[in-house]
Formats: structure tokens, C-alpha cells, sequence
């Protein structure tokens, strides 16, 4: 009747009203790649599967959603860490040659080939920490070729691997050293050169950028999100991280997928995107490490009813992480999110942040089955570890794409 069978598992689904979804003493049935049954061991159909794994009562979720990742770049940003660990902020960078134009200018010298292989390496390790769908941005470049080239290897990561990938436009990651002093032209370099090529190339399904006093400024951020919806493409932004500059409430406007950062999200910003039904996604990795005082107004997003989002913000600067489960752990210390909203966060609500609430973020019957096996036996103990629990096994379209074997000890 199942292709696979996994028993004796305690489910959380995602789904429903119950904590957590939660379904103790469960099984997932799951056939072509599908979710065929779900529910308590003792009323699963009786039949025979192709093969039956007995979980002992490890906790299964929905495989992970990543929404925000700069995970396509060159050269880790080891420097980066030498001056964020001592105490150094976001613009104690680019005098020691890193941050965002660190990252450009050791990114724009590589090869596709070599792009590849170091992101498929980072993107492998995500998906052994539970990921099965994730977004990936460009901005390591901000010129045409490096831009084009990082979406062509968001796509091809999306091909050879087993997660679904989606490849999101960063150009306005920051102004593009030939463009200093030309902000406008550079707009209309991004709307009229890179975009349009990414579209005929078929590499890009969103477009983001930074929005800020220091970044670009409301209008410029409309006339790119006008040439991306004239594609049909989502929208989001880089917003609010350091200054109350209503980008969270321009993304709402133009009724975009999330609005990522919001440190300093105001309450009529979060009224606009709680109208619009933009989520608000939420990054502790860079909060802690740029040594971010102001924390994201998580109580105000609970009122408003604003979804919250959770993404590892992968990237060599600020975020150098794949484990998502530690970034729920982050969340829950320094944000107080409790591990039922940290779980939402890279599940139901991240998925909705990439525009995929109707097919990730869920175990229910129809949907694909993606699916993470923890080294827990209560949901809450994937966010209590400092690291994260062990993610022991991952599902993809119904095929165990990696699992971690016992240890074993001999005398």
C-alpha cells in the first residue's frame, strides 16, 4: 500500500490547531512520493509497504524551510569573524576589506564552476540539517555576469540536488562600486540589463533588495518591484534592520512575501503588513553576531497576528551557519519565541515567505512528502540544544535522501 512506512514516530505536523500538530504514537504512510496517510500507529491501514522504518519515537517534522540565505558565494569570510568577534560592527568591515564588498569582490573572480562547487558543499550541509526547500539569493556581485552567474548556480544547486531552490534577485544588495554616486542609475540597471536577462535565462522567481536610509529609498526599491511584478515575480525586502525607514510597510504595499530583519519595525508598519499578509522573517544569526541592541517587536507581531518567519540568513559575513535548528534555539533566547512559534518559523510560516504555503511547511495528506527525523522524542527538544538536535534523517519527494547511522563503539 506505502512505498515507505515510518512508525512509531511522534509527528508533529505542522497542521491543525492542536501544539505543534502534534501526533504521538504516529505514522506517516507515504506512496509516490506523496503523504497517503497520517496519523495514530493503531488506525494505520493494514497492508504491505516496500519498506517500514520503526522511528522509536523520535520526533518527525516537515522537512525544513530556509527562506532567506545568501548561500551562492565564493571565500568564507574568516576576516569577518576576526572583527565581529572582537567586538567590531557592520562598518568596522570594509576597512579590514570584508562585509558585503569583501564578499563581492572575492565572489566576481570566480568561476561558475568554482561558484558551484563551494555552494553545493554549504547547500549539501543544509539539507543534512533538515532542509528540503530553501531560498537563495544573489548580491555577491551586483554587476551583470557575477549576478547572472549566481542565479544559474541557485538553479543548478535546485537540479542536482534533492531540494527545491528558489532563486531570488539581490542585485540591490548595495550600490555596485561603478555606479558610486549614481544610485538612480543603478536602478535602472538592475530594471532595465540584469533583470530582464535573468527572466530570459529563466534563473530568477523573486526579487529582493535593501531598503534603508543607507540602502535604497522607497521609490527607487517601487520602480525595481514594478519591473519584477510586471514579470509576475514575488517581491521582499531587507528591512527596518537599522532604523525605523517604513520598508516593512512599502513591502506590504506592493503586497510582497516578507519582510526580512525589522528590528525596527514601527506599529503602523506592522498594521500594513498585517493587512497585506506579509510575513515578517526573522534572523538572529545576524542579529547576534553585528552585536544588534534593538531585538524585532515579537510581541507586537503576536497582536497584529503578523506571521514570523525563522531563516538561517546563510551568508560569509554575518550568518555563517546551515543548521537551522540552532537559529530556533537563537530565536527562542534572544527574540523569546517560544519552540512551537521557532518550529513555525522554518515551517508553516517560512514556507508561506516563499510563497509555498500551499505545497511546504505541512505534513498532510497530498503534499509531498518532505519530511526531517530529529534525535528527540518531544518537538521542543530540536530548539532546547544550543546546537540544535541531530537531524537524523531527511525525506524528499518520498526518498530518504540522507540518514545518519548509530554510532557505534567497539572494545
Amino acid at each position: 500500500m506505502f512505498d515507505l512506512l515510518l512508525k512509531n514516530a511522534t509527528v508533529a505536523t505542522m497542521d491543525g490547531d492542536t501544539p505543534f500538530g502534534l501526533v504521538p504514537d504516529g505514522a506517516i504512510g507515504i506512496a509516490k512520493g506523496k503523504i497517503a496517510w497520517v496519523g495514530p500507529m493503531a488506525q494505520a491501514p493494514a497492508g504491505n509497504a516496500g519498506e517500514v522504518r520503526d522511528l522509536g519515537g523520535r520526533v518527525v517534522t516537515p522537512g525544513l524551510v530556509d527562506p532567506h540565505t545568501h548561500i551562492v558565494y565564493g571565500e568564507e569570510g574568516l576576516v569577518d569573524f576576526e572583527v565581529l568577534s572582537q567586538g567590531g560592527g557592520r562598518w568596522d568591515l570594509e576597512a579590514r576589506s570584508a562585509g558585503v564588498g569583501g564578499m563581492m569582490r572575492r565572489t566576481r573572480v570566480l568561476p561558475e564552476e568554482a561558484l558551484y562547487e563551494a555552494s553545493r558543499k554549504r547547500m549539501s550541509r543544509l539539507i543534512a540539517n533538515g532542509v528540503t526547500t530553501v531560498e537563495s539569493k544573489s548580491g555577491c556581485g551586483m554587476d551583470k555576469d557575477t549576478e547572472l552567474r549566481a542565479m544559474r548556480v541557485s538553479r543548478a544547486l535546485g537540479r542536482d540536488l534533492p531540494i527545491t531552490v528558489v532563486s531570488t534577485y539581490l542585485g540591490a544588495h548595495g550600490l555596485a562600486p561603478e555606479f558610486a554616486g549614481r544610485r538612480d542609475d543603478y536602478v535602472t540597471f538592475m530594471c532595465e540589463e540584469v533583470l530582464p536577462e535573468a527572466v530570459r535565462q529563466g534563473v530568477v522567481d523573486q526579487v529582493d533588495g535593501f531598503c534603508d536610509k543607507v540602502g535604497f529609498n522607497h521609490e527607487q526599491m517601487g520602480r525595481l518591484y514594478a519591473k519584477a511584478q510586471s514579470y509576475g515575480l514575488g517581491v521582499k525586502a531587507h528591512a527596518d534592520q537599522y532604523t525605523d525607514f517604513g520598508a516593512g510597510a512599502l513591502v506590504a504595499r506592493h503586497r510582497g512575501l516578507s519582510a526580512d530583519h525589522m528590528e525596527y519595525g514601527s506599529l503602523a508598519t506592522l498594521r500594513e503588513m498585517a493587512e497585506a499578509g506579509t510575513v515578517a522573517t526573522l534572523l538572529p544569526g545576524a542579529h547576534l553576531t553585528l552585536h544588534e541592541t534593538r531585538k524585532p517587536p515579537v510581541e507586537m507581531f503576536r497582536e497584529l497576528g503578523v506571521p514570523m518567519a525563522l531563516a538561517t540568513n546563510s551568508n560569509p559575513v554575518s550568518s555563517p551557519t546551515v543548521s537551522p535548528a540552532s537559529q530556533m534555539h537563537l530565536a527562542c533566547y534572544m527574540f523569546k519565541l517560544t519552540a512551537e512559534e521557532a518550529l513555525k518559523g522554518f515551517t508553516v510560516n517560512s514556507a508561506r515567505a516563499l510563497g509555498l504555503a500551499d505545497t511546504a511547511g505541512r505534513i498532510a495528506v497530498g503534499r509531498a512528502a518532505d519530511l526531517a527525523v530529529w534525535d528527540t522524542d518531544d518537538p521542543r527538544g530540536i530548539v532546547y540544544q544550543i546546537g540544535g538536535a541531530p537531524c537524523l534523517a531527511v525525506v524528499k519527494d518520498g526518498v530518504v535522501i540522507h540518514d545518519v547511522p548509530a554510532p557505534e563503539f567497539h572494545r
